[in-house]
């Protein structure tokens, strides 16, 4: 018991140590000199004692004055205060009474712009007097004038959240929002949250959908029963993301509750609230925490929760706070606005001695010396620019979770996005906004319901009261819209490719979407007809894009691309079979064929030439026709001539091997030509139909009907109207039509079907595609086209296409609408066979460069032996020459005599050189 009294002791004394400390600024006392008088001042204070806000206000106001007059000696200032209960009149004639009969030099507490502009009106005297407003929620409505320099905000702009609210909506990509508050005063309830708010979504390409406002609690005689009548309207609503934008405690709380009870705190539902309800959550009771408001997301205004001077002033306010309001003592832990009052009335006393001393006693150096504030209070640093806090908060997003609530991101306005970096711990920050695509993880978030994946924000229709879609009952392709109806079972069926299409769009939606499919048997034109009228809210189906129809109705991004395509009978194409085997391979195949083989029988006839072979001698004429026969008989082995060089034997070889690749392939290729359908269209085009007046058919329930009419003047009389696809067949085999139109996609249909003895003829007409049909202005034709292109871009229409014709037994071509269909593949060309012609022909080079270099050699040499012989004949004739020009000079000159029978051997040497010289030396002269 002794150990328990001295503990006690010790920490009672503790206590006393700290409350002896000044909290404010943490200043020693300060002392009045004997020559200084005691400053005295009066303030005025208003306050909503019917709101947790006004009662914070009120001890921390009361607090405030306290500890300034104990911190400093020479000042002595009153605090009169008066209860508002939350009325705009009785704020009014309170602050006149604290003016006129208290003599208030400052006026402080829950003043908005609108009371204060009405209190200027009525009381000329108070306009002067600098009035401080600790209202949470500070906007400036557009129809008010500019502030005055005398009304002073303890408070940052409310636009600032309403950036911060866009930030939340623009990370979790919600589209529309609901917003809620309540009003603040008796006054209008357009204060400028709804156009702040509005402005705000804009910027991250959202939108605000509705907007409900309530009178205060305290106004209403049973404010419950009203709250539960405008949420019961409200949860009607398709969009489920709410934002209390403005609201008391007490209406957060009865909020809350019918929400609960309403079902609109399920799964699915989104409620964001702004910091003058999350800065007070630690004043809630833990059972509205944990029964009505799990899930709840909000913007709580951060500050330095840890200093001392903060911890000793929260342990006197519990204290003050518990011994006025009792049955509130578990739950006085002080908020953000008990730290502003009493940030604010340190600024105001100080100004207030601040005039005293410099004998400045009016009212505007007394506004002006609060305006020049600038200290590090409670709530953060106390400085004003244009009548209102400099510093820019920074919040919290906090998520209602279970008993409590815990942090989960951090947001300020310098950032105009969501920060994680109290989770990473990396200090990153991240932007969101219009002109930021970048997003963020912020981890595990439990939404109302307990659901942990983001809600989609938005709903389309009901379960109760689901959107009514149309598709086309009769419509002629059953593989498109399919509707069956089972007796038994008493239940409709609607099935086929564009259901699936739609089945896998709305499941991109950013929303859920709750629709019921109802047939509908008339055409497609009534169809339309029938949403714009707002019968169906959409339809979907088969339905082509038309200019006549956008003018009712709104649609989607084509699913299928689409045009106008003819389809008629083929018949034998009689030109095509006769020269059948010329296609076996194309022209360029021919002709390389053609020049490889003359190259090789003019190589041969090279080689076997320079190796003096007889076979291949000859005159000039004779040489060409065996080099041209050889070249023909080489690929029959039909030649006579034997070839000697081992050069042209390897030429030959490797092009009859290459010949015998070629003939395989040849072969192959007239078979495959022999065995497909050399078929053409009966009827190439359109103008011959309308030049004789020709029968055409098409599908009765669609556009095709107006549009052979009115485009392509079809005579009324000549367009028959078929109801099925299996009709076509027999309308074509009686003649009663000579070709149907269908759009594209349906053509694929039937020529899938009917790939034999059908074609499409003619070009195609290019129309709008295939879409989904909504009423104008409906939002979901922009959602729902935006969710097409993604399952486009994943592939999943075509998935759905080639399984929706996989029943056809037919070829790619034939099911495709090729114009060429019928026509039989293409021939084979030279690609195949690049690398035997490449080395055979190098090959061929080669040995052709060989034989000819053989060739000049052997010529060079035998133009040597000529060239002497021509000297020698040069030479007699001119001594022949000589001999009769100069005879006397050859008398004269000594004959070298000679043996008879050298001189004969040199005669009959001498002798053909003698007849060529004198045939020339005649024909000289």
């Amino acid at each position: 018991m002794r150990c328990l009294a001295i503990i006690f002791f010790l920490g009672f004394f503790a206590t006393l140590i700290r409350e002896s400390k000044a909290t404010a600024d943490e200043k020693s006392i300060q002392y009045c000199p004997m020559n200084q008088r005691a400053v005295m001042g009066s303030i005025g204070g208003i306050f909503d004692q019917s709101s947790r806000v006004g009662k914070e206000q009120a001890i921390a106001v009361t607090m405030a004055v306290h500890d300034f007059n104990r911190w400093s000696h020479c000042s002595n200032l009153a605090l009169h205060s008066q209860d508002s209960k939350g009325n705009s009149a009785r704020v009014v004639s309170a602050v006149t009474e604290l003016v006129n009969k208290k003599q208030a030099q400052v006026i402080i507490g829950q003043l908005t712009l609108q009371e204060a502009t009405l209190l200027w009106d009525f009381d000329k005297v108070a306009k002067d007097i600098p009035v401080i407003s600790t209202v949470p929620t500070a906007t400036s409505p557009p129809f008010l004038p500019s502030q005055p320099p005398s009304f002073i905000r303890m408070t940052t702009d409310t636009t600032l959240q309403m950036q911060g609210i866009a930030a939340i909506v623009g990370q979790f990509r919600w589209r529309r929002v609901i917003a809620v508050y309540e009003h603040s005063n008796s006054f209008s309830a357009d204060s400028g949250l709804i156009t702040h708010l509005a402005d705000s979504l804009w910027a991250v390409e959202a939108g605000l959908e509705y907007y409900s406002a309530f009178p205060r609690v305290v106004s209403q005689t049973n404010p419950q029963k009203f709250i539960e009548e405008e949420l019961s309207k409200l949860r009607t609503k398709n969009i489920k993301v709410f934002t209390v934008l403005q609201a008391s405690l007490d209406f957060a709380v009865m909020l809350f509750e019918k929400a609960k009870k309403l079902g609109m705190m399920n799964k699915g539902y989104v409620w964001i609230v702004m910091s003058d309800v999350a800065n007070l959550l630690d004043s809630v009771q833990s059972s509205v925490l944990l029964n009505h408001m799990q899930g709840v997301i909000g913007l709580k205004t951060k500050y330095l929760d840890t200093s001392d001077s903060f911890r000793t002033f929260e342990l006197r306010f519990r204290r003050s706070y518990g011994s006025e309001y009792p049955d509130e003592e578990k739950y006085s832990s002080p908020s953000i606005y008990a730290l502003q009052a009493y940030d604010a009335t340190w600024a105001l006393a100080k100004a207030i001695q601040k005039s005293e001393k410099n004998g400045l006693q009016n009212s505007t150096n007394l506004g002006n010396s609060i305006l020049s504030s600038n200290f590090e209070g409670l709530s953060g640093i106390v400085s004003f620019k244009n009548g209102a806090l400099l510093q820019k908060p920074v919040y919290q997003l906090v998520n209602v979770i279970g008993k409590s609530y815990q942090e989960i991101a951090i947001w300020s306005p310098d950032e105009f996005g969501l920060s994680e970096d109290r989770i990473k711990g990396d200090g990153t920050k991240i932007r969101i906004g219009h002109e930021y695509a970048k997003t963020w993880d912020l981890g595990t978030i439990i939404w109302p319901g307990g659901q942990l994946t983001v809600p989609k924000g938005m709903e389309l229709g009901s379960t109760a009261k689901p959107l009514r879609i149309g598709v086309p009952a009769k419509g002629a392709f059953k593989q498109f819209v399919n509707v069956t109806f089972d007796q038994l079972s008493n239940e409709t069926t609607i099935t086929g490719f564009t259901i699936q299409v739609f089945e896998a769009v709305v499941k991109r939606l950013p929303y859920h979407l709750h629709y019921v499919l109802v047939p509908y048997s008339s055409s497609y034109d009534q169809m339309v007809d029938e949403v714009h009228n707002k019968s169906f809210y959409a339809a979907i189906g088969d339905i082509e894009i038309m200019a006549n129809r956008y003018e009712i109705a709104d649609f989607s991004q084509p699913y299928l691309d689409s045009g106008l395509v003819m389809v008629v009978a083929v018949k034998p194409d009689t030109i095509a079979t006769k020269i059948l085997v010329l296609k076996a391979f194309k022209l360029s195949m021919w002709t390389i064929m053609a020049a490889m083989t003359m190259y090789t029988g003019v190589t041969i006839w090279l080689n076997e030439h320079a190796n003096e072979n007889p076979d291949f001698g000859g005159t000039f004429p004779q040489n060409i026709r065996t080099m041209l026969w050889y070249s023909v008989t080489v690929l029959s082995f039909a030649n006579r001539e034997t070839i000697r060089s081992n050069l042209s034997r390897l030429v030959l070889q490797t092009w009859l091997f290459v010949t015998l690749v070629v003939t395989a392939c040849f072969t192959a290729s007239v078979t495959t030509l022999m065995t497909s359908p050399r078929n053409k269209p009966s009827i190439g085009d359109i103008d011959y139909l309308l030049a004789t007046n020709a029968p055409v058919g098409c599908n009765g329930n669609s556009f095709i009907v107006r549009f052979l009419i009115d485009a392509l003047h079809f005579r009324p009389e000549n367009i028959r109207k078929i109801g099925s696809l299996s009709e076509y067949p027999g309308k074509f085999e009686s003649g009663e039509i000579k070709a149907a139109f269908f759009v594209a996609p349906h053509a694929k249909i039937f020529l899938a079907k009917h790939c034999k003895g059908y074609t499409v003829a003619g070009p195609s007409i290019k129309l709008g595609g295939f879409g989904f049909v909504f009423q104008k202005g409906s939002p979901l034709a922009a959602d729902i086209s935006e969710a097409i292109l993604k399952v486009t871009q994943t592939g999943t229409i075509d998935e759905l296409e080639k399984h929706m014709l996989s029943f056809s037994t037919c070829s790619s071509s034939s099911t495709g609408g090729d114009h060429d269909q019928g026509q039989g593949p293409d021939g084979v060309g030279t690609e195949p066979f690049f690398v035997l012609f490449l080395v055979s022909g190098g090959l061929l080079a080669l040995a052709s460069l060989n034989a000819i270099l053989r060739l000049l050699k052997k010529h060079l040499d035998n133009h040597g032996f000529i060239n002497g012989r021509v000297l020698r004949w040069a030479s007699l004739l001119l001594a022949r020459a000589f001999t009769k020009s100069g005879t006397t000079l050859l008398r004269k000159t000594p004959i070298i005599q000679r043996p008879n029978n050298e001189i004969n051997m040199h005669r009959n040497e001498l002798e053909p050189d003698l007849r060529a010289i004198e045939l020339a030396t005649n024909v000289l002269s």
